[in-house]
């Protein structure tokens, strides 16, 4: 039996970000995951070094790895649409849960039960809540990226997002967006 998983996976390289904005760099999924998933080691190495923190690594990696999967099958619904109303919000997130399911079904049967916890993951855990804020700081510097660049169409994005990233009880997440998000506004020279 042949397995589709892996090839729908690089497919995420095809799904645009931002749709409804004017980019002046495109962001597509797989480029978004790669920043995600770096973002969210650093998490929890914040979380482990500095809080003592216990936070199961190789979860967090797996998490962040697929965390925009279904979006090969859904494609990236923009923020305003998904978020308009809790209505659409619940029915979007049923979506890609049968999104998900679907991709689980392309795997090889003895698989499944190895990707199942990744692809639909534990909402509750720390390991998930540390990728969602990885994901809400990657498009938060995604809209600093854009500003730097005389971009005012990601303005408001960009202080919404620092909003709900101001919110998040997870201390790691605060020493990120200090220590690290105001490198993102500098240039080349600047970081030299």
């Amino acid at each position: 039996m042949s397995s589709h998983f892996q090839a729908y996976m690089s497919r995420m390289k095809l799904i645009k970000r931002w749709g409804l904005m004017r980019s002046t760099n495109e962001e597509n999924d797989m480029e978004h995951t790669l920043q995600v998933t770096m973002i969210a080691h650093m998490l929890c190495e914040i979380r482990r070094v500095r809080y003592h923190g216990e936070v199961d690594l190789e979860k967090v990696m797996g998490y962040a790895l697929y965390h925009e999967v279904a979006e090969v099958i859904t494609g990236d619904l923009a923020s305003p649409i998904k978020y308009f109303n809790p209505q659409i919000k619940d029915a979007f997130k049923e979506i890609e849960k049968l999104a998900a399911e679907k991709l689980i079904g392309y795997l090889p049967e003895d698989l499944r039960e190895s990707y199942a916890p990744l692809l639909l993951p534990n909402e509750q855990s720390i390991e998930w809540k540390l990728v969602k804020a990885a994901d809400k700081i990657a498009a938060y510097l995604k809209c600093i990226e854009e500003t730097g660049q005389g971009n005012a169409e990601f303005d408001q994005a960009a202080s919404k997002l620092r909003l709900e990233i101001n919110k998040l009880s997870l201390p790691e997440v605060q020493d990120f967006m200090k220590e690290s998000a105001p490198s993102f506004a500098l240039s080349l020279d600047g970081l030299n």
